[in-house]
């Protein structure tokens, strides 16, 4: 790691764990006083607390790492975003891709009920883990006798919730690298599949479960596809660190929840046909601005800028 990266990475960590602990004692809080009494109250309010942390992370990726964002997508597509629960399955391209995620949702307004499915591992981690727990994200052992009923009762628990989320779920099941495309490839040739090119081949036992559980209440499934443009390398959370500006175009194809299949199968098939990736993007929006800001970001923006130029 660069010298420069040296430098900015203990500033940085030591705000990152100040912050995240200091949002981990509040929501520890929140969730002991206030969730017993009203957990709508409480979703609200712990959303709030934890967008102080993924502020901090978007502030890494925007103003100190350069990351520039290109959003494709129809207008109608774009107006819906923010507005209504959403079922997200994006690919996973690199180690930075939830936060982009939380980028792309702090722009369109809902960062406060950004949640994901992830493997169990991560709740264990120090303040990220923590935080996602407190949040409801949904945590899978990658087990599906184990993973089968926990996925079901909290898709369940999110038909109360009181904000428009979205509910971010990786169908590939894992981050790709060269060596897991390869054997993507090899599986899929195996099996007379298309054959990827720059993705995964999905697993969908999630997917279908989620697609049952959440039609009666979630109006949309969002097809998300990020790609880095030729000419431009792959963020990372070590290329940040360094300040290595690049860009990702981010495709967007809303598809209504009731026209989607209702079989299994049908749903796991139609699943295994959005994966492609794509060889063009559609209309591609004006920009990606914020639908609003808050006093709570304007703040945190201002402090973090100012203890960047200390």
């Amino acid at each position: 790691m660069e010298l420069k990266a040296v430098v900015f990475s203990i500033p940085f960590g030591v705000i990152f764990v100040v912050l995240g602990l200091f949002v981990n004692l509040l929501q520890a809080i929140c969730f002991l006083t206030i969730r017993p009494l009203s957990k709508s109250t409480y979703r609200k309010i712990n959303g709030t607390i934890a967008s102080l942390l993924w502020l901090d992370h978007i502030w890494l990726l925007e103003w100190w790492a350069g990351l520039k964002v290109k959003l494709y997508t129809d207008l109608e597509t774009y107006r819906l975003m923010g507005e209504e629960h959403a079922l997200l399955m994006p690919n996973h391209m690199c180690d930075a891709d939830i936060l982009i995620g939380f980028l792309l949702a702090q722009r369109l307004g809902c960062l406060r009920s950004a949640l994901m499915v992830m493997k169990k591992s991560a709740k264990f981690l120090p303040i990220f883990g923590w935080t996602s727990w407190f949040l409801g994200f949904v945590f899978l052992n990658r087990s599906w006798e184990k993973d089968e009923s926990n996925l079901k009762r909290s898709l369940q628990g999110l038909k109360d919730f009181p904000m428009p989320f979205w509910l971010t779920i990786f169908a590939e099941g894992t981050r790709m690298t060269p060596d897991k495309l390869s054997e993507a490839q090899k599986f899929a040739a195996s099996r007379k599949l298309p054959i990827p090119k720059n993705v995964l081949i999905p697993r969908t036992k999630g997917f279908v479960t989620a697609v049952k559980n959440l039609r009666s209440f979630v109006p949309a499934v969002y097809d998300v596809t990020l790609a880095v443009p030729e000419g431009h390398s792959t963020p990372s959370l070590h290329t940040m660190m360094e300040r290595k500006s690049t860009m990702v175009k981010i495709h967007i194809k809303r598809y209504p929840m009731k026209d989607l299949p209702q079989s299994d199968e049908a749903i796991a098939q139609w699943c295994r046909d959005r994966i492609p990736c794509w060889t063009s993007f559609g209309l591609r929006v004006p920009s990606v601005t914020k639908k609003f800001m808050t006093l709570v970001d304007l703040l945190w923006h201002c402090l973090l800028i100012a203890a960047a130029a200390i």
